[in-house]
């Protein structure tokens, strides 16, 4: 379905289970993903018993692509699911993100907590430390992002496909990956670029130094295989007040669809 928001932007939400014992989890997809990312069968065992609201991110899936830059903001688009819980009449939610969905739900952690019953956190980062490594990498988003809109759709997703974060992916099952890939190609180029510009790791404030800071009880999940990330998030138990950290074997960066059981399973038991 499509909820509007606010200030008119509308954002594509599957809404599924209802609501019981558990609190609602909201699931925040990772660049060029959307809510159908996680997979059919993830979606159905994780609903059982709960209320599951999983969002087209803005500029991807059905979810509309803001004209104005400035609404791909980290902070904007944090608030602006805090306003899509008003609409939904949700108090709080468990938010749970992968990659760039992760780095959402860390903000909320910290931006808007009282919307933040507890935190899953996958293959993500508080972002970049210093303002150096956030200009090189917002001028290595900036390139990819011309070639993005240079180029057709197909010619982006073999590019992301062979990125070294995502070698693991190969050993997905064929009808895995072509799946995989078919949801990658709806995307729209204009809609990727202007979500790199205004949303990418390079535009995000570090939050680093604010991690003590975060209230809720908080889940990390990185895949073995992931070292940077497994390193990454290794630094983030350090900092974070009341953190666990499930490393899984044989997974990489997408560990919800390298191994679905153990994410399954851990996200449960701490739900």
């Amino acid at each position: 379905m499509i909820v509007t928001l606010r200030d008119g932007l509308r954002i594509g939400v599957r809404d599924i289970g209802s609501d019981g014992s558990s609190p609602p989890v909201l699931l925040l997809h990772g660049f060029s993903g959307s809510s159908e990312s996680w997979g059919e069968p993830l979606l159905e065992r994780l609903s059982v018993g709960r209320r599951l609201i999983a969002v087209d991110l803005p500029g991807h899936g059905e979810s509309d692509v803001p004209v104005d830059p400035g609404r791909f903001a980290f902070a904007a688009i944090v608030a602006d699911l805090a306003d899509l819980l008003d609409v939904l009449e949700v108090a709080s939610a468990v938010w749970v993100g992968y990659s760039m969905g992760g780095r959402l739900a860390l903000g909320a952690g910290l931006f808007v907590p009282d919307r933040v019953s507890k935190l899953v956190l996958e293959s993500a980062s508080p972002g970049l430390a210093t303002e150096v490594e956030r200009v090189e990498r917002r001028s290595s988003d900036e390139l990819l992002a011309r070639r993005i809109e240079s180029n057709e759709i197909g010619a982006f997703v073999s590019e992301w496909e062979d990125h070294p974060l995502f070698a693991t992916q190969r050993r997905l099952a064929p009808a895995d990956r072509a799946e995989l890939r078919r949801r990658r190609m709806t995307n729209r180029p204009e809609s990727l670029a202007a979500c790199l510009r205004g949303l990418g790791t390079g535009m995000q404030p570090s939050l680093w130094d604010a991690l003590e800071h975060v209230a809720v009880p908080t889940l990390l999940i990185a895949g073995q295989e992931d070292q940077k990330f497994a390193r990454t998030n290794e630094r983030m138990l350090e900092a974070l007040p009341d953190a666990r950290l499930e490393v899984v074997p044989n997974a990489g960066h997408t560990v919800h669809l390298e191994q679905p059981e153990a994410w399954v399973s851990a996200v449960e038991s701490f739900v």
